[in-house]
């Protein structure tokens, strides 16, 4: 009933029309993206309620954000410094309409790629940082991906930074085939030479992080955390299924099963990540 008699906190009217011009049969206009669905607890949430976060206030679910909204939750203000744009894929497989979809997902998402690269702090504590966003052809690792975060670490090496990395991906990107899937080896060689100058790789693994990405870098971090409920595998659940003819556990590649079977060192809330992450690169020869 708290719905009807907050009815015009949801519900927009026309302000121009006057109530004799608004017949019975009118409908009020809802619009679309007032309510977002949980996908984990399945209620409907309104949207101002899920605060700048985007975390369910029922069951603590992460909702999946855009590369900057999560700059805007994890680093210092106008730290920020973008590096490694304008690269464009030479779409190997001539893919029908490839160049077309990046054009418009590029328009849509305001990023060059599907990750976001450059250098920023995090409470004072310089880093090189990547944030891959799913809003972006899923978050799919295509050639550029994979030259963005090899030049990342290579860059990190060189001045001795911290690398901390923002993974969420669907795969490899179909289009690009077998040369999407040489961007696995090509970034975990600049990650083993950053590792063998002695410095520290963060990894944050947020939902989904899938495919060719979790088989490489993802898994690679000297210290690997995860947000709440977060999905993170290899294969897809059905795949698995048909493979080894069992039924999987409900949990099956979520965060929690991974983390009580020791394949990540902890789960983190949202709201929690920028002071967790502060405190782990202080401990491994951060500024104090």
């Amino acid at each position: 009933m708290a719905l009807f008699e907050r009815k015009d906190k949801y519900i927009r009217i026309n302000p121009n029309r006057s109530s004799r011009q608004i017949k019975r049969h009118e409908m009020p206009e809802v619009p679309d993206d007032l309510f977002a669905k949980c996908p984990s607890c399945k209620h409907m949430i309104y949207q101002k309620d899920l605060g700048l976060a985007k975390i369910c206030p029922r069951c603590s679910y992460n909702f999946r954000i855009s590369a900057k909204e999560r700059l805007h939750l994890i680093v210092d203000e106008a730290s920020f410094e973008e590096m490694f744009t304008g690269f464009e894929t030479k779409d190997p497989l001539k893919f029908p309409h490839y160049k077309e979809k990046l054009e418009q997902v590029r328009t849509s998402t305001g990023l060059d790629e599907a990750v976001l690269t450059g250098i920023a702090e995090i409470k004072s504590q310089k880093v090189a940082l990547a944030i891959m966003d799913s809003h972006f052809i899923m978050a799919s690792m295509g050639t550029i991906v994979g030259e963005k975060m090899t030049r990342l670490f290579e860059y990190a090496t060189k001045e001795h930074l911290p690398v901390v990395v923002f993974t969420a991906s669907g795969g490899a990107r179909m289009q690009e085939g077998i040369m999407s899937l040489m961007q696995m080896a090509k970034v975990s060689g600049a990650v083993k030479r950053h590792s063998n100058a002695g410095l520290f790789y963060l990894t944050v693994l947020t939902d989904p992080t899938t495919g060719g990405v979790t088989a490489s870098f993802a898994m690679q971090g000297d210290i690997i955390i995860a947000e709440p409920q977060a999905l993170v595998g290899f294969a897809g659940r059905r795949v698995i299924e048909s493979t080894v003819r069992e039924t999987l556990p409900d949990d099956f590649q979520k965060a929690e099963f991974l983390l009580e079977h020791g394949f990540i060192d902890s789960i983190v809330k949202r709201t929690e990540l920028r002071e967790v992450i502060a405190k782990l690169i202080m401990f491994h020869g951060g500024i104090t």
